[in-house]
C-alpha cells in the first residue's frame, strides 16, 4: 500500500520529534551522588541534617555512612589503603592526614582552590582558617583536608553538684585536685559518679586523654632513640593514676565508655566531671540536648608536673579519597561544609553556641558567638592556640603529636596498648603487668618497623 505525501510528512514529523526527545533525554546527565564516611559525633549529625541544602544548591546527592569512631577508622583506612573507592569523602583527623598524603591515598586540595574564581576564593577565605589547624592538615606545604571542627581538651564539671558539697573548681586545676573532687562527689548509690573518663580501647579513644596525662606527668611514649618508655617511672605513675581514678570514682563499665558515652553521662547529670574534647561545650550547654545545660562549668585541662601536652590539638576534617570518581563534586561539598556560610546556617538552626568550633578566626571574632559561648569561648581558643604538637613532653621526643604519636605504626600500637590497659581498668590484670606486656609488644613492633636495631 502506498502512503500519501501528507501521511509521509506526518510520519516524518513524528519521527523527528522522537529523535529530538531522545536526544534531549540522553543529554540530561544523571544526578551525581557522593558518599561520605563520617563519625557519629553531634556536629556530624547536624551536617547530615543540613545536607539537603547542599543538594538543593548544587544538584548533588549526598549519602552518609555514619559509624562509631573506632569502626570508622578501621573501615576508612582499609578502603583508602586499597583504593576501594567505597567513599568519595572521608572524615579524618590530624593524625592521618600527613601519613595518608605521603602515601598518595588522599587528594592535594591546592589545585582545586587554584581553580576557584576570585569571588569564590574570597567567599571561602582560606586564610580565615586557623593557621595551626591548616598546618596540621598539610603535607609538604600543600593542604590535603579541610577542618569541619577543631578542638583541644578541657575540664567540664557540674556546678550544682560542686555547690552541694561546698567545692570550687579552679580555672586551672591539677590532677590531684580533680582526684580530690571526684572522691567527694562520687555517689554510686545515687547513680552519680565522681568523674567520667574514656577507657574504651582504641588509640583515638582511651589513648587520647591517657596520653595527655602521661605528658603532663612528665612521661612519653618513646625516647629520642625510639625506645618505648611504657615502663619508665613517670609513664607508669601517670597510667596508674588514670586507671586508679576510673576504678575508684569513675563510671561503671568504663571500658565501654568513649567520647559519646561520657558526653551522654555528663549531659544527663550522671557524672560530676569529665575531661575531654572542647567540642562538647556547645552540646552540653544546649537545653534541647543537655538536661543540666545551666549547671555546666568549664576549666582548663588538668596539669601535673608540667603543663606541656596537658591538652591536645585535633581537627575532625574532610578529605577526598584518591580513588573517588566524583572529585569535583566532592570538593564542592568539602568547601560548602567548612565555609562561613555553613557556620551561619548552623547558627540559624541551632544557635551560635552550637556552631562547629575551632576552625575559623572569624567565628571567634563574631559578637554573636562570643555572647553565646561566653562561658567557654576563651578557654577553647586559648587551649587550641597553646597546644604545641612539637613541644608536648617534658623531655625531648622524636615525634610530633600531643595525644598521639605521628607515625604510621601508632594506630596499631595505641590500640594494642589500650586493649592491654582496659584489662587493668576491668580488674583482670594489674597496670604494671599490662605496661610490662605492652613494653615488650611495642619494642617488637618498633624493631620490625626498623626504628630499633
Amino acid at each position: 500500500m502506498r502512503l500519501s505525501r501528507l501521511a509521509l510528512g506526518s510520519i516524518g514529523a513524528i519521527l523527528l520529534s522522537l529523535v529530538v526527545l531522545v536526544g534531549v533525554s540522553s543529554a540530561r546527565p544523571a544526578a551525581t551522588t557522593i558518599t561520605i564516611a563520617t563519625v557519629n559525633n553531634p556536629d556530624m549529625v547536624v551536617m547530615q541534617s543540613l545536607a539537603s541544602t547542599f543538594t538543593k544548591k548544587y544538584g548533588i546527592n549526598v549519602k552518609f555512612v555514619t559509624l562509631p569512631e573506632n569502626t570508622l577508622r578501621q573501615k576508612v583506612t582499609s578502603d583508602i589503603a586499597t583504593g576501594g573507592g567505597q567513599f568519595d569523602i572521608a572524615t579524618v583527623g590530624t593524625y592521618e592526614v600527613p601519613i595518608w598524603a605521603k602515601n598518595k591515598w588522599i587528594v592535594n586540595l591546592n589545585p582545586y582552590f587554584a581553580k576557584l574564581s576570585p569571588a569564590q576564593a574570597k567567599a571561602y577565605d582560606l586564610n580565615d582558617v586557623i593557621p595551626k589547624v591548616r598546618l596540621g592538615l598539610s603535607y609538604n606545604k600543600s593542604l590535603y583536608a579541610l577542618p569541619f571542627y577543631g578542638e583541644s581538651s578541657m575540664t567540664y564539671y557540674n556546678k550544682k553538684l560542686f555547690a552541694s558539697k561546698g567545692l570550687k573548681m579552679p580555672l586551672r586545676p591539677t590532677w590531684t585536685q580533680i582526684q580530690s573532687f571526684a572522691s567527694k562527689l562520687h555517689d554510686p548509690s545515687g547513680n552519680n559518679y565522681g568523674i567520667c573518663l574514656r577507657a574504651l580501647p582504641g588509640w583515638g579513644e582511651f589513648g587520647a586523654p591517657l596520653t595527655t596525662v602521661i605528658n603532663t606527668f612528665g612521661g612519653q611514649w618513646f625516647n629520642m632513640n625510639w625506645e618505648p618508655q611504657l615502663t619508665a617511672p613517670a609513664t607508669k605513675k601517670a597510667v596508674n593514676f588514670y586507671v586508679d581514678l576510673i576504678r575508684k570514682y569513675g563510671e561503671p563499665g568504663a571500658t565501654s565508655s568513649g567520647f559519646t558515652e561520657c558526653e551522654t553521662a555528663m549531659a544527663q547529670g550522671k557524672t560530676a566531671m569529665w575531661v575531654d574534647a572542647t567540642v562538647a561545650a556547645g552540646q552540653l550547654t544546649d537545653p534541647s540536648k543537655s538536661q543540666v545545660a545551666k549547671d555546666i562549668g568549664f576549666a582548663y585541662a588538668p596539669t601535673a608536673v608540667t603543663p606541656r601536652g596537658s591538652h591536645w590539638l585535633w581537627a575532625w576534617s574532610l578529605t577526598m579519597e584518591a580513588s573517588s570518581k566524583n572529585k569535583d563534586a566532592a570538593f564542592k561539598f568539602l568547601t560548602w561544609a567548612t565555609s562561613k556560610d555553613y557556620i551561619k546556617l548552623v547558627a540559624g538552626k541551632n544557635g551560635w553556641g552550637s556552631v562547629p568550633p575551632g576552625t575559623r578566626i572569624s567565628t571567634y571574632r563574631n559578637p554573636n558567638y562570643k555572647k553565646a559561648a561566653g562561658a567557654f569561648e576563651s578557654i577553647v581558643l586559648n587551649s587550641m592556640l597553646t597546644a604545641d604538637p612539637t613541644k608536648q613532653t617534658l623531655h625531648p621526643v622524636p615525634y610530633v603529636g600531643v595525644q598521639f604519636v605521628g607515625i604510621p605504626e601508632f594506630q596499631n600500637i595505641g590500640t594494642l596498648v589500650t586493649q592491654n590497659l582496659a584489662g587493668a581498668v576491668a580488674g583482670k590484670t594489674s597496670v604494671d603487668s599490662a605496661l610490662s606486656l605492652s613494653q615488650t609488644q611495642v619494642a617488637r613492633i618498633m624493631k620490625q618497623a626498623g626504628y630499633l636495631k
